[in-house]
């Protein structure tokens, strides 16, 4: 598959599901070629797929595990055969357990290590080799780091790590015309959201900023896409999505 010098490409990791399908069906919306990796499944990563096409966008779906290094240099080895190059990167994919310090299971302790932290080391890598001039590099971090909230500090520590990566990466490019920035929503209304809150929590949840309700994916895909596309003067930022809450 060819396309034109002027058409950015985009691989969006973690992209067949909640913010991730989004953020990938913004991007296409834009004009962007996406490619959706996805880690396991493929139903949904080609349902995305799909409906970026019926919506008059072009998409493609790549299987990749984040954290294997061969597999995601093999990843944008198809996106440069296929498309001519790589210009956008959204590292959206991740993974979370919730715990008390006190009874968290060391061997999930490692794993969301190994996904959320070598996962986002591994994309970037490569992201920094690929990415053409006047692209971007975004990875997904999240707004609990500042909130704080009892059983997240897992999965905040790992997201830390996230905006310690992001900025650093920024520095690293100097003079490449590559931005590089984390995104960090607050509590989003996503399958993964829900999963295991009962009413009270998530209407508590929803209250805890100014204007009162769950971000959508699509507030999170909204700033995703200035990113990656006119906002050139914002770089090496952590960007809180979050209606206020902080």
């Amino acid at each position: 598959m060819n396309t034109t010098k002027k058409e950015r490409i985009a691989i969006v990791t973690g992209g067949s599901r909640g913010i991730g399908r989004a953020i990938s069906k913004r991007l296409a919306s834009d004009g962007q070629t996406v490619v959706i990796a996805y880690a396991n499944n493929a139903i949904e990563a080609d349902k995305t797929v799909e409906s970026i096409i019926e919506e008059g966008g072009n998409a493609i779906a790549v299987k990749a595990d984040i954290s294997d290094e061969a597999a995601v240099s093999k990843l944008f080895d198809i996106t440069e055969k296929d498309f001519g190059g790589v210009d956008i990167v959204v590292n959206s994919a991740g993974i979370m357990e919730l715990n008390t310090i006190v009874n968290f299971n060391l061997d999930k302790l490692d794993r969301i290590i190994h996904t959320n932290i070598r996962g986002t080391f591994v994309v970037d890598q490569q992201a920094a080799r690929r990415v053409r001039s006047g692209g971007a590099i975004i990875n997904i971090s999240t707004s609990v780091k500042k909130l704080a909230l009892p059983t997240y500090a897992a999965y905040a520590a790992s997201k830390g790590a996230v905006d310690a990566i992001s900025l650093i990466l920024a520095k690293e490019l100097r003079g490449k015309d590559i931005t590089v920035n984390a995104v960090a929503p607050g509590p989003t209304a996503t399958e993964l959201f829900f999963e295991g809150k009962n009413a009270e929590t998530i209407d508590h949840l929803a209250k805890m900023n100014p204007i009162e309700r769950l971000g959508a994916p699509e507030d999170i895909a909204e700033v995703v896409s200035f990113l990656a596309g006119p906002a050139r003067w914002i770089n090496g930022q952590t960007i809180y999505v979050n209606g206020g809450m902080i």
